[in-house]
């Protein structure tokens, strides 16, 4: 696959479509924003690429995964606490799962 900024940030509002972020009151239009996200990282991803070998590319990129997962859950959680709600860490955590076919365990 060819790693652009117009086809990941086309691919990312395919994505999207299916669960909406909402960026209502934001100061900042959602396409600029999408595509300056994008663009910083396909010009980080060309930056690696050239000076890392696959498993190390890979490493990077499951660790930022990892720390934008933890950074997001932990703001959904606190806006929740805001709202007086309750925080369910496993249901927040769940559109992130693969869904595993019964025929084949969870691989860790």
């Amino acid at each position: 696959m060819q790693v652009s900024t117009e086809n990941l940030v086309d691919m990312l509002q395919e994505i999207e479509s299916a669960d909406p972020i909402d960026y209502a009151d934001l100061p900042f239009g959602e396409k600029e924003l999408r595509r300056l996200v994008v663009g910083s990282l396909v010009e980080r991803h060309h930056h690696v690429r050239n000076d890392l070998n696959v498993d190390d590319v890979h490493a990077m990129y499951l660790l930022s995964t990892a720390k934008l997962l933890l950074e997001n859950t932990v703001l959904h959680a606190r806006l929740l606490i805001l709202q007086g709600q309750s925080v369910d860490v496993q249901a927040l955590l769940a559109p992130f799962r693969l869904k595993t076919r019964p025929d084949r365990p969870d691989s860790e």
